[in-house]
């Protein structure tokens, strides 16, 4: 599995997400979201890291203060998922 940062704007982050773009951009301060590149005006965003703070709040779940953090949960729900096939 390729764990590269795969980048993605705020607004392509937003409709994959069924969220609003300023809600995304938000999630830079709130929750240090991980920025992997700037174009001209546009911060590009690491959609992993993206996916893991939506589904902590989808499921109720404290964010991981770090993008580190957010690393090291992945890799946990990856090994449980595994285990469990």
């Amino acid at each position: 599995m390729n764990m590269d940062p795969e980048p993605i704007s705020a607004q392509d982050a937003a409709v994959r997400l069924r969220r609003r773009p300023t809600t995304i951009r938000k999630w830079r301060e709130r929750y240090a979201a991980r920025v992997v590149g700037r174009e001209q005006r546009r911060d590009y965003f690491d959609w992993r890291d993206l996916a893991t703070i939506d589904g902590c709040i989808t499921r109720g779940e404290d964010v991981p203060p770090t993008p580190e953090g957010r690393d090291q949960l992945r890799a946990s729900l990856r090994e449980r998922w595994q285990g469990a096939a």
